[in-house]
C-alpha cells in the first residue's frame, strides 16, 4: 500500500446519503459483529441478514463481504446468499456459483503444524485453519505476541508465504491478493460495477480496502477508536455500523 495513513485524528461520521448509490464492501469481524475470543464463537443473528438483505436490495444487488475469513466460513456463519470475497482477496464467490478459489500450498500444512506445535504449551493461543491459510491468534494469551511474530515471519521466509497482520493474529497465506485488490476486481463486473466504492472496515487488513475505494472516487469507513488511517469516516463501534446500515434500508 503505496497511500500514507493519517494521523490519528477523530473523523466524522458518515452521511446516510453516502450510502445511495454506493457499491457497499463490508468487513465482518470487528465491523459487522464483535471480535470474539476465538473464531468460532462470533454468531450471525437473524436481524443483520435481513438488514444487509434490504439494503442489498436497495442498492441493486450493489453488496459485497469482503473478509479475511475463508469464503466457506462466510457461508457456514449465514453469507451465502451475499456476493463474498475471502481470505485476503484470494477467494471470491456468487450467490449459487462455486467458489473461486486458489488450492491450497503444501506450506501451508508445514506452517499449521509449526503454528499448532507453537500453541500445545501455551493457553490461550490457538490455531485457526483457514480453507488456503492459517492463522495464529494470541488475544488470550497477549504476552506471547512477540514469540508469535518471530515465528510467523521465518515460517512466512522459510516458506515464501505473506504474513497478515490482523488484531491480535498473525495469519500466513499466498500473496498476491489483498482487500484493496478485491475491490478493485468486484468493482470491474456487475452488480458492483457503476456504483461509488465505500468500503467499512475496522482492522489493519481493511486500510488496502479504504485505499481503492478512496481511489475509486469513493471513501473509506474506520470502526472504532482513532487510529492512523486512510479512512474518510468512521463509526465507533459495531452497533453504529448496523445503525447506519439499518438506517439506509428507510425510506
Amino acid at each position: 500500500m503505496t497511500n500514507t495513513l493519517l494521523s490519528p485524528i477523530a473523523l466524522p461520521a458518515p452521511p446516510i446519503d453516502l450510502l445511495t448509490g454506493a457499491a457497499l464492501f463490508l468487513d465482518f469481524d470487528g465491523t459487522l459483529a464483535p471480535l470474539a475470543d476465538t473464531p468460532d464463537a462470533v454468531v450471525v443473528d437473524a436481524d443483520l441478514l435481513a438488514t444487509l438483505t434490504c439494503l442489498r436490495d436497495r442498492l441493486n444487488g450493489r453488496l459485497a463481504i469482503v473478509s479475511g475469513r475463508s469464503v466457506a466460513t462466510l457461508c457456514d456463519l449465514g453469507f451465502g446468499d451475499f456476493l463474498l470475497s475471502g481470505t485476503h482477496g484470494l477467494e471470491f464467490a456468487r450467490p449459487g456459483e462455486a467458489i473461486d478459489t486458489p488450492p491450497r500450498l503444501p506450506a501451508i500444512d508445514a506452517v499449521e503444524a509449526a503454528f499448532n506445535a507453537f500453541a500445545s504449551d501455551k493457553p490461550g493461543v490457538l490455531v485457526e485453519r483457514k480453507s488456503i491459510s492459517v492463522g495464529l491468534h494470541f488475544r488470550g494469551a497477549p504476552q506471547w505476541e512477540e514469540d508469535a511474530a518471530d515465528l510467523a515471519k521465518h515460517l512466512a521466509r522459510q516458506h515464501d508465504l505473506t504474513v497478515q497482520q490482523g488484531k491480535m493474529l498473525y495469519e500466513l497465506r499466498p500473496g498476491g491478493a489483498d482487500k484493496g485488490s478485491a475491490v478493485r476486481r468486484l468493482m470491474q463486473s456487475a452488480p458492483m460495477a457503476g456504483g461509488v466504492p465505500v468500503f467499512i472496515g475496522d482492522d489493519v487488513t481493511d486500510e488496502e480496502g479504504f485505499a481503492v475505494a478512496v481511489e475509486l472516487g469513493g471513501a473509506g469507513i474506520l470502526v472504532g477508536s482513532p487510529r492512523p488511517t486512510l479512512a474518510t469516516f468512521s463509526l465507533e463501534q459495531v452497533a453504529a455500523v448496523r445503525h447506519y446500515l439499518a438506517q439506509g434500508t428507510a425510506g
